[in-house]
């Protein structure tokens, strides 16, 4: 007989906001709002500590999650929502700083949102648990970038050391020695094979989530007309 005291007390709604995880995203969300304020002049500032510290801070919300098995669905949509505002607010940053290449940044941002939002909801609607979770059968590549957490680091990370590295360079930060060329330009080249991956990533992940819901949409068709 298992006694009271043993009896595991139950989650309530309002406990799942003050999880361990979710407390780190509501970090990276009022520092990637503060870095707002600074991107404009305070190019250290924003990038030595406010804009680099929302996205350092989402190495650890996952980790605490799984540690106090604490994963969430709300913690996995603050997650997934607070990268995207994150990245798209310093490109649209970005296309001020160099407004020749609008069309580039509308069309980074207009990709970004559409890849990871289909693909978020072909895999809610397909009865997935997670949106990192691939089914059988899903692109190789696409289950090497979200099953392998160290390769998905890594490219999410030098994916928005590029954007940095672009926004650095425009305000001359830290030239090599000996050189004209700042340490903000070589960064950018030598992040651009992994920013370009992770663009081919994207448009990989758009048209499969699109697959996954035309089948989806078969079936249910099908099924209906049998049915009838």
């Amino acid at each position: 007989m298992v006694s009271l005291t043993e009896v595991p007390t139950p989650v309530t709604p309002e406990a799942i906001f003050y999880f361990i995880p979710n407390l780190i995203g509501y970090g990276r969300v009022i520092t990637l709002i503060l870095s707002f304020f600074t991107m404009a002049h305070h190019p250290l500032i924003t990038m030595g500590f406010l804009y680099s510290a929302s996205c350092l801070l989402d190495a650890f919300d996952g980790y605490y999650a799984r540690k106090f098995n604490q994963s969430t669905q709300f913690g996995a949509v603050l997650d997934m929502v607070t990268d995207r505002c994150s990245t798209c607010s310093l490109i649209v940053f970005l296309g001020v700083l160099y407004p020749d290449y609008f069309i580039a940044w509308q069309a980074l941002i207009s990709l970004d949102l559409a890849s990871h939002y289909v693909h978020m909801y072909a895999q809610i609607v397909s009865g997935s648990t997670s949106h990192k979770k691939m089914r059988e059968g899903a692109n190789w590549l696409l289950k090497l970038y979200y099953e392998n957490r160290v390769f998905l680091f890594l490219v999410c990370a030098l994916n928005e050391t590029f954007y940095i590295a672009l926004y650095l360079h425009h305000f001359d930060f830290l030239y090599v020695p000996g050189t004209s060329v700042s340490l903000a330009y070589w960064l950018t080249l030598l992040c651009s094979p992994v920013w370009f991956f992770k663009q081919i990533c994207n448009v990989i992940q758009l048209v499969n989530a699109c697959q996954m819901l035309a089948q989806l949409d078969a079936q249910n068709m099908n099924a209906a007309r049998k049915a009838n």
